[in-house]
């Protein structure tokens, strides 16, 4: 696209129709005798009227990007949501800063011939100063804007609080630029809680009634970190009925838990969120669990367990125990740690097209190709041991069980892992010596239990430091008797580091997560004391000489290295 030309008889044309319209922008009584005409509006047999053109006409500044990504956002005063629709916002102006660091509020316009938005904005602003910027730039930088925004930090700001209705029967569109219209204060909390959550990644969203309002907390790598407090009762009171109504829950039922789900639509893909619902002494407490099963399909490409952050050794032994002809490998550890991640992980690793591999999972997580999976379906009758009865007889090599949950269920697996077949499951447990007594309170007999199994492994998910704030400190003296776990690596030479917080990290001093796990590989030493129900103390001793190490020192080591903090080990591996 090509600017017009100054000097030709299309300039003057255009000149004095832009005067005359320049007239009607100073004087809305006169009216715009041109409808449409903005920055890009092609005129004269296809040349384009750029926005500089059309500023310098009007007698206005003309913003591009490298000016708007030096101003503030005033979405405080005309939220994201209308200012999207009206396609005009305030900023501040960082070139008109002086003393006191005092900003210039300016008026971005896209077409400054629309008197209504332009009669608009002066009723409810007064005679600020406008700035003409392009559609395309408008646009990039609302965009820019948004990554950085918190929809329930808006809400908060404004007196109106509205939400966006149900889009569909099924799934709750939740976005940005949609929030700020629609039904009530309830429907735009609740649609503004969901977006941040999804937007920064939590895998948890905790509504928590008090006495005085609703407080609102994330699960953030592992960790609850609280989002806003509510200081309102009657909101409280109404964003969790609208919970129960998206999840087709009981709303005058507030005595008993409830448990449902519910599906929105958030960045063009359907993301599921489980909810249980809780009754407490001041109402009901909301937890929802976000299942977003394509975003984790794509985080989960090429997924590998190095990618996971297991070290070589631990990875090259998980790939050996997933190459055996039968048997059973156990991934144990709390809810969240990445059980059936790395299970994935191993499978797809060590899959050949020979094996017939069949899962059956609650829900199934992750698509895994040439592979056979199956949802859970409890409303039906399809539980893990009736699912698993069902795939004996469908010929497979190996097995993915999600999780042992009972004893019917434990008993049919490990008569899998003892009839030829390569059992992959999980179950909770806090260290792999614990899974002994865990399968014994299943009625698995010690000797059964010894023969079927394969592997252990206890996993953990640490969280690491932020690369952008973290700061070496030295190794603290009262960490003294953890020598021992160090293998006598010399402190001295620690890049022992601490979490302090930035803006890259949310201020928590962590981005991301890595797995640690301890792996026990079963020798016959370690099975005939299994079957003689051994102490744990003599299966430590034993599984020590045969290379396990503790989740301990696996994390002291990841603290040595500069990868976690102290803090951190503690949390997680005590």
């Amino acid at each position: 696209m090509k600017s017009l030309p100054s000097g030709t008889v299309e300039a003057e044309v255009l000149s004095d129709v832009l005067g005359r319209i320049r007239q009607a922008w100073l004087d809305p009584a006169i009216g715009s005798p041109v409808q449409g005409l903005r920055a890009g509006t092609e005129v004269f047999g296809g040349q384009v009227i750029e926005a500089p053109t059309l500023g310098a006409v009007l007698g206005l500044p003309t913003w591009r990007m490298q000016e708007l990504l030096g101003c503030q956002p005033r979405f405080d005063r005309l939220p994201f949501a209308e200012s999207a629709r009206r396609r005009c916002t305030l900023v501040d102006d960082a070139s008109s800063a002086g003393a006191g660091d005092s900003r210039e509020q300016r008026l971005l316009i896209t077409d400054p011939f629309d008197t209504d938005t332009v009669a608009w904005a002066r009723t409810r602003f007064g005679r600020l100063t406008p700035v003409l910027v392009s559609d395309e730039t408008f646009d990039a930088w609302l965009a820019h804007c948004e990554a950085g925004l918190s929809a329930l930090g808006a809400a908060s700001l404004t007196g109106e609080v509205s939400g966006q209705a149900s889009a569909s029967a099924t799934a709750e569109h939740i976005d940005l630029r949609q929030i700020g219209h629609g039904e009530g204060p309830a429907v735009r909390f609740v649609n503004a809680t969901l977006y941040d959550a999804l937007k920064v990644g939590a895998s948890d969203i905790h509504l928590e009634c008090g006495p005085s309002g609703l407080a609102v907390k994330f699960r953030l790598d592992g960790v609850l970190t609280a989002i806003q407090q509510t200081d309102d009762a009657s909101l409280a009171l109404q964003a969790i009925n609208r919970i129960k109504v998206m999840a087709q829950l009981d709303i005058a039922e507030r005595r008993v838990p409830q448990d449902g789900r519910l599906q929105v639509a958030y960045a063009g893909r359907a993301v599921d969120l489980r909810v249980s619902i809780m009754p407490s002494i001041h109402g009901e407490d909301a937890v929802l669990r976000i299942l977003d099963r394509q975003h984790l399909a794509q985080s989960l490409a090429g997924l590998t367990l190095a990618k996971l952050g297991f070290d070589e050794p631990t990875a090259a032994a998980l790939r050996a125990l997933c190459r055996k002809p039968h048997g059973m490998l156990l991934v144990t550890g709390p809810t969240g740690s990445g059980k059936t991640t790395t299970l994935y992980a191993a499978i797809a690793e060590t899959h050949q097209a020979r094996d017939k591999i069949i899962t059956i999972e609650d829900p199934v997580e992750y698509q895994l190709p040439g592979v056979l999976q199956i949802p859970i379906n409890e409303r039906k009758g399809l539980t893990f041991a009736r699912g698993l009865r069902s795939i004996l007889r469908h010929d497979p090599d190996k097995i993915l069980v999600g999780e042992i949950r009972d004893a019917e269920t434990a008993q049919i697996a490990i008569q899998a892992a003892l009839t030829g077949h390569l059992v992959f499951t999980t179950v909770h447990a806090n260290t792999v010596f614990d899974v002994v007594g865990r399968f014994a309170q299943f009625g698995i007999d010690a000797y059964t239990f010894a023969s079927a199994i394969n592997g252990v492994m206890a996993q953990r998910l640490l969280r690491r430091l932020c690369s952008h704030c973290a700061e070496a400190v030295p190794w603290p003296t009262e960490w003294a008797g953890d020598d021992a776990d160090l293998q006598g690596l010399p402190r001295h030479q620690a890049r022992l580091m601490r979490a302090c917080g930035c803006e890259h990290c949310r201020g928590s001093g962590y981005a991301g997560r890595f797995a640690l796990g301890e792996l026990l590989r079963l020798t016959p030493t370690l099975r005939a004391l299994i079957a003689e129900r051994a102490p744990h103390r003599e299966l430590q001793a034993e599984a020590a000489r045969a290379g396990w190490q503790s989740l301990r020192r696996l994390a002291l080591r990841a603290a040595y290295d500069g990868l976690t903090s102290l803090e951190e080990v503690d949390r997680v591996a005590a």
